[in-house]
């Protein structure tokens, strides 16, 4: 039996940055309210995803746990207060509901940059711990498969993940397009701001370069570099310095007047290309450094043009990409109701092939063996000819809903109930 597939959502739409970075789990944490959840509520499918825009549950029951299992969440991150943040999380208990919720997470239909182009490498991360914890049934096994298909689609058929959407994506995009003609490229990330920190997150899976961080407090820069190899840090005194080495630097630093000027570049002596990318308002980077040799500026207005441009393509995309999804949920549900029937499609073979082997065996007596081999081919052939109009019409009649009638039948015309199920 199928049992329901059921949702718990944290997410941007539902809760400030504050409470989501509270609820974000790490892979260890994952990994033991996954165990958590397998005591307490006996759970064999779940998939967890936790991002730093969202934090969500996906499981199979067929009791209604939601409420039970994000008061269990709750107090797992150490918050007994659980009435108090229940109102973030949305739940989702009909199945139709929580197939579509995942499938446009994974699409990035409902990230906050429309067309995330992170979070199907988050999703297979996810799967991949549940998998590997015994947590993926048959279901979510061919679920999974079915949405990385249905990604596969959206990525070659539609215009959903051109571009780059946002400010800070376009940022990335373009440090790493102007790298490509550098030997041994090095980026300067200064300030960390919100966007400074969208900018290092959607770093964190590039390496195109050497990456350094800098903020005015350090213990902000050594935060985001902890567990990171891709990221250096180096103090704010050394500003000059780092400017000097950096192939380009990305400022996103919160200043009533430019900190890095015409002067002090001029002071560098460049002697091949350097390009500033200036992303703060008010301006960080003097006005006019374009003008020195060797200077290449970027600013703000430079990067928003590039992504309203990519953020309007994807989203007149998205009617294409709906209709994908569309498509996948039906042929998944068409595959989740002939599970319901495959019990019975294998005690009708299992029937058949008892009848055909009793048969057989009262008059196999003095056969020689080649005649025993042809006889046992035929009679092979006649049981999976004589099968498969009745295969094709209980399929036909899962995806019309009413294979229950056609059930019955088969079990009273070869009294199946009578018989093992057998592995197909």
């Amino acid at each position: 039996m199928i049992l329901p597939f059921k949702s718990v959502s944290l997410s941007h739409r539902t809760a400030p940055l504050a409470i989501r970075e509270m609820l974000a789990l790490n892979e260890e944490e994952s990994k033991g309210f996954y165990v958590k959840c397998k005591d307490l509520f006996g759970l064999n499918e779940l998939l967890i995803v936790s991002t730093c825009n969202r934090t969500e549950f996906y499981y199979t029951s067929d009791r209604d746990i939601s409420t039970d299992l994000t008061k269990a969440f709750l107090i797992e991150k150490g918050l007994t207060n659980t009435a108090e943040y229940l109102g973030y999380f949305k739940q989702m208990n009909e199945t139709e509901d929580s197939l579509r919720h995942l499938f446009e997470v994974a699409t990035g239909l409902q990230s906050k940059v429309v067309g995330d182009l992170q979070i199907p490498n988050q999703i297979k991360k996810a799967y991949q711990q549940a998998a590997d914890l015994n947590m993926a049934g048959p279901y979510l096994h061919r679920l999974m498969h079915t949405i990385f298909y249905s990604n596969k689609r959206v990525a070659q058929e539609t215009s959903f993940r051109d571009g780059a959407a946002s400010v800070s994506y376009a940022t990335v995009a373009l440090a790493e397009e102007l790298s490509q003609a550098l030997p041994n490229p090095k980026v300067l990330i200064l300030g960390l701001g919100e966007i400074g920190l969208d900018v290092c997150k959607n770093m964190e899976e590039k390496d195109f370069a050497e990456f350094t961080i800098m903020n005015r407090t350090i213990e902000k820069a050594e935060k985001i570099a902890a567990g990171k190899e891709l990221f250096r840090v180096a103090p704010i005194a050394d500003l000059w310095k780092e400017v000097a080495t950096a192939d380009i630097i990305i400022s996103s630093v919160r200043t009533d007047s430019p900190i890095i000027t015409q002067a002090e570049i001029k002071k560098l002596q460049l002697l091949s290309f350097k390009y500033f990318i200036d992303l703060s308002v008010p301006r960080s980077i003097e006005d006019g450094i374009e003008k020195i040799n060797g200077v290449l500026l970027y600013n703000i207005d430079t990067l928003k043009e590039r992504a309203d441009e990519a953020l309007a393509t994807r989203l007149a995309s998205i009617p294409d990409v709906r209709t994908i999804i569309e498509e996948s949920i039906i042929s998944f549900n068409d595959w989740s109701k002939e599970m319901e029937v495959s019990p019975t499609i294998n005690k009708l073979k299992n029937a058949l092939e008892q009848i055909r082997k009793e048969e057989l065996n009262r008059h196999m007596k003095g056969l020689t063996k080649e005649e025993t081999e042809k006889l046992e081919k035929i009679t092979a052939g006649l049981v999976q000819k004589i099968i498969k109009q009745p295969i094709i019409h209980l399929k036909a009649a899962c995806k019309r809903g009413d294979s229950d009638k056609m059930v019955d039948v088969l079990n009273d015309l070869f009294n199946l109930e009578s018989f093992e199920e057998i592995e197909s």
